[in-house]
């Protein structure tokens, strides 16, 4: 039986350590709802790094299997408990210890809001760039943790693109810190990007040093069309990229989820297309932008397009592809997936995501920021007796990674592998590939207590 008490007695007054079963439990589970949790024996609401590092110390020396967590909003059931696990949260981790407006970078804790950092980063005249559609309430440490993504990353990168530097809490409760506050920097292997999308399965990120880059200097120009099919609005996405324009922003919904918003929110939107597309450009040359791409939307065979530099539309049409998710959820229990391919194959994957719906006869609701070839079909069922899936939702999930594969694609391009994907990680990276993670993962944690059997 693991000491709980000398765990609290090794903590400081700055972090919680919750050990009433029905209280852990609200910390069990993240948005993945097909991934049961597991019961912990404590969650610790750390306030500190030194207080993360005394848990891991203890866990390390207990056999405790940990799982690190920040906002919960993760969908792949990576931050879901195990049984007899110590949940580590982050959330309590606030501080934004520094914003350089000479260096452009931000020092944050892993539990600050990432809207926090952009907003910080405004009052300066900076931008912290990745935005995923949980902005409002994912916090940087998930962020890192699943190499996070978003709408803005067609122009500006994700979230490995963003980091610098980071301070770790290994397993053994070791602090290391990794990366670079210069431009460049090669000393030794790159630690950082090894941290970044490694879902908490080789260290608890603590805190970090974010890449902020200067803040447009006028408002993005907004592009919108409607499309008579997926293909064509995927297409007209390939002639943006193959015309050397680099919006800032391209996401497309197809119709099942516009109509749901639509049936939701009221707000009047062309529910008749099969696919929308929200476009923006922005910084000096956001005209020359929206003109290509207003051209490549018409040449692909767009039924409407309008372009606007009106920043309340802007963000009603941002708000707009935000909804997707939550619109979906009301509809039935959901599985959101999400497959990257290379920009030029976008066509033939969602043309391979009608022919699964159709071949299994499932509901899928697609998403997709498609300026970087990330697609994310939402799966929409009623669950089984034993609250899973029903098997034709598997038999299609399957045809769509198998898809992705052979296109060049990934099996993840942003949610991470979590405990969701762990029966297709081999198709991916191949014995070999896996083997050398596996030793990377054993030499960093050993005993194994780092968020087993999720990432890898």
């Amino acid at each position: 039986m693991a000491d709980l008490d000398a765990l609290a007695r090794a903590l400081s007054e700055q972090s919680t350590l919750i050990t009433d079963p029905d209280v852990a439990e609200s910390y069990s589970r993240d948005q993945a709802n097909l991934v049961r949790p597991g019961r912990p024996i404590a969650v610790l609401l750390a306030g500190s790094t030194a207080d993360v590092s005394a848990a891991l110390k203890w866990a390390h020396a207990e056999g405790v299997p940990v799982v690190p967590r920040g906002a919960g909003t993760g969908l792949a059931g990576g931050a879901a408990a195990l049984d007899h696990s110590l949940v580590v949260s982050t959330t309590r981790m606030t501080c934004i210890h520094e914003i350089s407006t000479e260096d452009q970078f931000a020092v944050v804790d892993a539990g600050v809001i990432t809207r926090d950092v952009d907003r910080a980063a405004a009052a300066v005249g900076l931008m912290y760039a990745p935005d995923p559609s949980s902005v409002d309430i994912c916090t940087i440490g998930g962020n890192l943790a699943t190499n996070a993504g978003g709408l803005r990353c067609v122009k500006y990168g994700v979230t490995r693109d963003a980091v610098l530097e980071l301070e770790v809490v290994l397993a053994d409760g070791r602090v290391i810190t990794t990366g670079h506050r210069t431009v460049k920097g090669v000393t030794g292997y790159d630690m950082t990007g090894l941290f970044v999308g490694s879902e908490g399965t080789l260290g608890i990120i603590t805190r970090a040093t974010l890449r902020l880059h200067p803040r447009p200097a006028r408002e993005p120009v907004t592009v919108v069309g409607s499309f008579p099919s997926l293909r064509s609005a995927a297409e007209a996405v390939a002639a943006v990229v193959r015309s050397g324009a680099r919006p800032s922003l391209m996401e497309l919904m197809d119709r099942a989820t516009v109509r749901a918003i639509n049936e939701w929110k009221r707000m009047g939107l062309d529910d008749d297309a099969a696919a929308l597309l929200i476009a923006q450009g922005d910084g000096a040359d956001a005209d020359a932008v929206a003109d290509s791409m207003v051209a490549a939307f018409e040449a692909a065979g767009a039924d409407f397009v309008a372009r606007s530099g009106d920043p309340a539309e802007a963000e009603q049409l941002l708000e707009i592809r935000r909804l997707a998710y939550p619109a979906a959820e009301r509809l039935g229990m959901c599985l959101v997936e999400d497959v990257g391919v290379p920009r030029s194959r976008l066509p033939d994957m969602l043309d391979a995501i009608e022919r699964a719906a159709d071949r299994h006869g499932v509901t899928i609701m697609t998403v997709a920021h498609a300026g970087d070839g990330n697609v994310h079909p939402t799966f929409v069922f009623e669950p089984t007796g034993d609250a899973d899936a029903p098997e034709a939702v598997w038999a299609a999930a399957d045809d769509i990674f198998r898809t992705a594969l052979e296109l060049g694609g990934t099996l993840t391009g942003e949610h991470g592998v979590g405990a969701l994907k762990q029966r297709w990680l081999g198709l991916e990276l191949g014995p070999d590939a896996l083997a050398v993670q596996h030793a990377i993962k054993a030499a960093l944690d050993p005993l194994n207590i780092l968020n087993p059997g999720r990432g890898i």
